[in-house]
């Protein structure tokens, strides 16, 4: 039986949340920017600060994330990739998790406003996020971090994207990378998993809207690069990736494909620690007054902070 909040949500969600697939790229940015919710956790971090970083593109707008001092030594760095089906979402809009990750993990927290889809075909996004984790891992002893523990995270998108970075880094020869966190990543855009056919309705994330997400990021004539840059399962071989968080959730079309690509990090000798949520749904870890999220993010933060001592892979 579904706890009491969650089901709340969920039909909320499923009632609610608009038809993406129906709209343009603007439109569905406008529609998701109207449903943001105040950020009431300011005081998570001592301040933050707005950046541009150099980029493939150009510019990459990036927001700092210093926590409260606890100590003297250099702290972890995090890059954050928030999630959106790479079209919606931004700084703002997972400004409230960024704090939370900062201060519950005393890291500096990087994170990126990298370009969206569909005026950015693949690979750009993902381009982004790793030029946000070089310029991490160039710059982490001045921003009061450590180089060796710099980890690189995302949810849903962002999950693509932070497994991205992580597989070019280890084809480009670095940064090295002390962890990465995937929660809930978009990862196959099949979209025929049990998963999908199982939970594509009734539970908020759907699958027309998936299907629709990819539409926008992949270009029509094929992507531009190494596809496992893209799409990570498709990887020959996913051997010299950093350790792995991977968090899923049971009610939602992306459960199968996250566990699936978790299966495949052990298989490949990369340790991976798999959380999965059997009675919760996509995007429930962003949400920060549901309970359950809550519960969630304290073990995710336990997690990233025992990555965090475990240092960079060579």
């Amino acid at each position: 039986m579904f706890d009491a909040e969650v089901a709340a949500v969920i039909r909320s969600l499923d009632a609610g949340f608009p038809k993406v697939e129906e709209m343009t790229g603007p439109e569905a940015r406008a529609a998701i920017a109207a449903r943001r919710q105040p950020v009431g956790n300011r005081d998570d971090v001592a301040r933050t600060e707005d950046r541009e970083i150099p980029g493939p593109g150009g510019g990459v707008p990036v927001r700092l994330y210093f926590p409260h001092q606890r100590g003297d030594g250099p702290l972890p760095v995090v890059v954050f990739c928030h999630g959106g089906g790479f079209v919606f979402c931004d700084i703002e809009s997972h400004d409230a998790f960024c704090r939370e990750l900062s201060g519950r993990t005393s890291s500096v927290v990087v994170s990126v406003d990298y370009r969206l889809a569909p005026e950015h075909k693949a690979p750009a996004a993902a381009l982004d996020a790793y030029a946000a984790l070089t310029w991490a891992a160039e710059n982490a002893s001045a921003l009061g971090g450590d180089p060796g523990r710099l980890l690189i995270a995302g949810d849903s998108a962002g999950g693509n994207l932070a497994a991205a970075a992580c597989l070019m880094a280890r084809d480009n020869g670095g940064p090295a990378v002390a962890g990465q966190v995937l929660i809930y990543p978009v990862l196959d855009p099949s979209c025929d998993t049990g998963s999908y056919r199982e939970y594509g309705t009734g539970y908020g994330n759907t699958r027309a809207a998936m299907q629709w997400y990819w539409r926008q990021y992949l270009p029509a004539d094929g992507v531009a690069g190494p596809r496992h840059q893209v799409v990570p399962p498709t990887a020959d071989t996913l051997r010299g990736l950093p350790p792995a968080v991977v968090v899923t959730a049971g009610l939602d079309p992306l459960s199968d494909e996250g566990g699936a690509y978790a299966a495949a990090l052990a298989r490949d000798g990369v340790p991976v620690t798999h959380r999965h949520y059997p009675g919760l749904f996509h995007g429930f870890l962003t949400i920060m007054s549901l309970q359950a999220g809550r519960s969630a993010r304290d073990l995710l933060w336990h997690d990233l902070c025992a990555a965090t001592k475990q240092g960079a892979t060579s």
